[in-house]
């Protein structure tokens, strides 16, 4: 009965995963398309960043649809396996397409790639009028360090999704629920974040390329910003649970908070060593020797609270 249950949630899981990913496959298809018929990909048609998410889409599809013969495998360390095929994977379409396709004019071209970098300035509405000047630039200034949030946002998404579904996996073939209100919060948290980061996709929250953004970008980032740490912190504390408080807690918390500094060190290389600024004061200005100001510390600080938070929760509920 276990394994019948089993074969029907991975199944189920198969096809929402698809379903899921119709949108990022089809554009990918379609850039690809273009680039055997044109050469180019012309910057009109160019489907809002098919990078990274046409590349996690193949990877997350992949690693559930292997989720069988991993537990068979590799047993406990399932996950691990799934999520390590799964990365190189994304890392392989990834750099393939980053490569490979190019966007612009014929007269004015750049790789996929460093289109991608101008789109994390400013909003994608803004291309239209920005396109010639924003070519330019890249040309001569692209860091290929820039990438470094990006890649990071990319492994987490692929790494929490593939938790919660191997985790609820696990849970069907071994009757073993503890990790489940853990898992459920995963599920949440990265579905959320999933939709920030796809609002950013086709807003970059309203970024208009200067370092000065409006109120409404700043709560936005803030919140994508504890988000993201909050996420992959749950997703390490769902394997602590039980521990003692030292590890239950802190790890999770400190993971999450390391995380959310970890993309604002991404942020410092995309603007070459600045950060945007969210307003006015002492609370938003830089500190001495720093790049962060006391509000991104109070950021970095309430992703890990936050996280504490839940798994001082949790854990008493599972004591």
């Amino acid at each position: 009965m276990t394994d019948k249950r089993f074969t029907r949630y991975w199944l189920w899981s198969c096809i929402g995963v698809l379903l899921a990913s119709f949108y990022p496959l089809t554009m990918g298809v379609r850039v690809i398309v273009d680039m055997l018929r044109d050469g180019l990909v012309y910057q009109e048609n160019y489907p809002k960043y098919i990078i990274p998410y046409t590349p996690i889409a193949v990877a997350v599809i992949l690693g559930v649809a292997l989720m069988p013969l991993f537990f068979k495998w590799l047993k406990r360390y399932a996950l691990l396996g799934g999520a390590a095929l799964s990365a190189a994977v994304f890392f392989a379409v990834e750099l393939l397409l980053e490569k490979q396709v190019v966007v612009g004019e014929i007269d004015r071209l750049a790789e996929l790639e460093d289109w991608q970098m101008y789109m994390c300035y400013v909003s994608p509405n803004s291309l239209s009028i920005k396109v010639h000047s924003a070519l330019e630039i890249l040309t001569g200034d692209y860091n290929a360090a820039f990438k470094l949030h990006f890649y990071a946002i990319s492994l987490i998404l692929i790494v929490t999704l593939l938790n919660s579904f191997y985790g609820f996996g696990q849970m069907l073939r071994t009757g073993e629920t503890k990790r489940r209100k853990a898992l459920i919060l995963q599920s949440v948290c990265t579905v959320l974040f999933l939709g920030m980061c796809l609002l950013a996709c086709f807003t970059a929250f309203w970024r208009d390329g200067g370092v000065r953004v409006s109120p409404l970008s700043a709560t936005l980032m803030t919140v994508f910003f504890i988000l993201f740490g909050v996420t992959f912190g749950i997703g390490v504390g769902s394997f602590l649970l039980g521990k003692r408080r030292y590890v239950s807690v802190l790890i999770p918390a400190v993971t999450a908070s390391a995380m959310t500094l970890l993309m604002y060190i991404g942020e410092m290389i995309l603007l070459t060593g600045g950060l945007y600024q969210f307003g006015n004061g002492w609370l938003f200005a830089a500190l001495p020797l720093i790049v962060l100001s006391p509000f991104d510390l109070l950021t970095v600080a309430a992703a890990g609270g936050i996280t504490a938070l839940i798994f001082v929760l949790l854990n008493k509920r599972s004591a």
